[in-house]
């Protein structure tokens, strides 16, 4: 995670600054891609292969299970306490290890379309430089194809899983450019509308007009986002008022003499002073800039 900034406002130089962090940034990662993709065996559809493959099994047990029940009682060697004592058991550990296996996959699918597949549109594009010219739209692009993949692939009974994970894994990947996305990104209070527009068209791409996740799932999932939200619309000194009396709170009188700084938790919160500070590291404003200025120093670039 990027070390914390505060803005640079006004500067002439902004720009250069900008599109040499994410030349370097976006050749590190296309590196990477490549290394990764080399690799078929990790790729999106054989991931989704092999979670078929453990519903199937999962799927088979209860029969296998009958078939071998039947089959005993049918034996003439079979006796009375090898159906009230060992068949009891039957298969205990494997339809476990099918539901976790399953899941763990789901999640690795579902990170690494984000995070790493789309890292290019995502981390090393979304609300780079000028909010308003770099917004979500190249990403939902190419979040859209990786659906269309998933929902032709996956058993339609796994395929609700795997979506939600990765709709959860947008969400985070949304606030985590929103709080920690580096130097490159600034905002102000007038991008909040831009912020919260694109939220809502990365939720209706889930939604997809009623035919893709329930609305409830959607709103379960993306609570943090809806909560975070707000506070990119909220004014700068209530802001820095909202954080010093948030970290008073978590610190005590001993933070009255000089506010601390709070560590990074991951889990945002709207009341939580890291995140707090991050939307005022972010905020592209004098005031929030003297603020972190004056109260822990923060350089302007890394």
């Amino acid at each position: 995670m990027p070390a914390l900034t505060r803005c640079e406002i006004g500067s002439k130089f902004q720009g250069v600054w900008k599109k040499k962090e994410k030349s370097q940034n976006t050749q590190k990662r296309n590196s990477q891609a490549a290394t990764m993709n080399g690799d078929k065996s990790f790729g999106i559809p054989q991931l989704c292969v092999r979670i078929n493959t453990l519903h199937h099994i999962r799927s088979e047990m209860d029969v296998l299970e009958k078939r071998i029940v039947t089959h005993l009682r049918n034996c003439e060697s079979a006796h009375l306490e090898d159906f009230s004592n060992g068949l009891s058991k039957r298969f205990e550990l494997t339809p476990a290890a099918c539901v976790e296996g399953v899941q763990q996959l789901s999640e690795a699918v579902a990170y690494k379309i984000v995070f790493h597949d789309l890292s290019h549109v995502l981390w090393d594009g979304l609300y780079v430089g000028e909010p308003s010219s770099s917004r979500i739209d190249p990403l939902l692009q190419e979040l859209e194809q990786n659906l269309l993949v998933i929902s032709e692939t996956v058993h339609d009974r796994v395929r609700t899983r795997i979506i939600t994970d990765i709709m959860k894994a947008s969400c985070d990947g949304f606030l985590l450019v929103l709080l920690a996305g580096g130097p490159s990104r600034a905002f102000s209070r007038q991008d909040s509308q831009i912020i919260e527009d694109d939220f809502k068209a990365l939720k209706d791409l889930f939604w997809a007009n009623g035919d893709g996740l329930p609305a409830d799932l959607i709103d379960k999932f993306s609570a943090t986002v809806r909560d975070v939200l707000p506070l990119f619309r909220t004014d700068t000194e209530s802001l820095i008022e909202r954080f010093k009396r948030m970290t008073l709170e978590a610190y005590g009188s001993s933070a009255r003499s000089r506010l601390p700084l709070p560590p990074t938790s991951g889990q945002w919160n709207p009341t939580e002073p890291n995140t707090l500070l991050r939307v005022l590291c972010y905020r592209n404003d004098e005031a929030a800039s003297r603020f972190l200025k004056k109260t822990y120093n923060l350089p302007k670039k890394l």
